[in-house]
């Protein structure tokens, strides 16, 4: 009778974890996702919901859905992929040995739940050869080998257009900043889906990484307008247009998304989730984008309030975004002390700065 009732408790204790490991605004918007698994019915929304904010960037949150997942349905492999990509920060820097570790351990998590599917498990065994190395200085050849299997599941399920996204970012991601082919790779992968499925979060998010350069801003311009708005829960998402608005001069578009996007990192800090990186990269763009448009005494206020955004508002792994940060506002407030502020126009090297701080 004990034994029952232990078991009882621990049962309402996951359901009830599961529930509320984050409690969903009932008006959330973070875009469209379909992502069918094999799991227990009652965690495909969730697991969704995942992939969501994942394709937002809002890693640390998406790797708390799927652990809420994991709760629900401890046998759904897909959930431990779900964390173990949560950990993989394609454009935000390299994951460090103890996230290689931790995603070794899903990975292998994932693969002995044995997913019911084959396309599950080829999801789960292609972030598995993202992990197999824990040493940060082979991450190259791990990125490319995962970027290689992501290209054989996009060909073989044409239909899935997760695959195609993941694709894209992983093309994105082995790739640096200037590597136009393959950032024209990325568009010609997501481009034709973007009108087929304009209420995707990473179709739009990935095609406006992929035209964050001179040559492609244009191109991105239709992401940029679309993005915003369907993901508008995502202080990411509701940044990222801005990146193409400041390649193309639209100063005030530029300004309107990051104040909006700073009012959505307020938001979720409500959830006890780290904002520190959203605040202090839109407040660098508002900064940069009044001062375009001289008005100098609000671009001082905005630089000023950069002061109340403090490290430990940073997750772990963008420590150093803040102190590169810091160090560019700093210096341009020196700058700028020592006479008036002149902005003849944009420039590549600035708004290189200020995108990539």
């Amino acid at each position: 009778m004990k034994t029952l009732i232990t078991c009882c408790l621990l049962f309402s204790l996951s359901s009830l974890l599961a529930q509320e490991h984050h409690p969903v605004d009932p008006d959330e918007r973070l875009g469209t996702v379909s992502f069918p698994i094999s799991c227990a019915p009652d965690v495909q929304k969730p697991f969704e919901r995942g992939v969501a904010l994942m394709h937002s960037f809002e890693y640390e949150e998406a790797g708390q859905q799927f652990e809420a997942v994991a709760l629900s349905d401890p046998q759904c492999a897909m959930a431990y992929w779900g964390q173990a990509m949560s950990l993989y920060h394609q454009l935000w820097g390299l994951p460090e040995r103890p996230e290689l570790l931790r995603g070794r351990e899903l990975t292998h998590k994932a693969q002995e739940a044995k997913a019911k599917t084959l396309r599950e498990r080829e999801y789960i065994n292609a972030v598995a050869l993202f992990y197999r190395d824990p040493d940060p200085k082979t991450h190259d050849v791990r990125a490319k080998a995962y970027s290689q299997a992501m290209e054989k599941i996009y060909s073989k399920y044409p239909q899935d257009h997760e695959a195609a996204a993941f694709y894209a970012l992983s093309v994105l991601g082995t790739s640096s900043q200037t590597d136009l082919v393959s950032a024209k790779k990325a568009v010609s992968i997501l481009k034709p889906l973007l009108a087929q499925e304009p209420d995707h979060p990473g179709i739009a998010h990935y095609m406006i990484h992929a035209c964050d350069n001179p040559e492609l801003a244009q191109t991105g311009l239709p992401a940029a307008k679309q993005y915003a708005a369907l993901a508008a829960s995502s202080p990411h998402a509701v940044h990222m247009p801005s990146h193409i608005f400041a390649r193309l001069g639209l100063w005030q578009a530029d300004i309107d998304s990051n104040l909006a996007a700073i009012d959505a990192a307020k938001r979720q800090a409500s959830h006890h989730m780290h904002v520190g990186h959203h605040s202090l990269h839109s407040s660098d763009f508002v900064e940069y984008a009044y001062l375009q448009l001289g008005e100098s005494a609000r671009a001082k206020a905005i630089l000023d309030s950069m002061k109340g955004v403090h490290k430990d508002d940073f997750p772990d792994d963008l420590r150093d975004y803040y102190r590169g940060c810091r160090t560019s506002a700093r210096c341009r407030r020196r700058s700028r002390s020592q006479g008036p502020v002149q902005c003849h126009g944009r420039s590549d090297a600035q708004i290189a700065e200020v995108l990539h701080c």
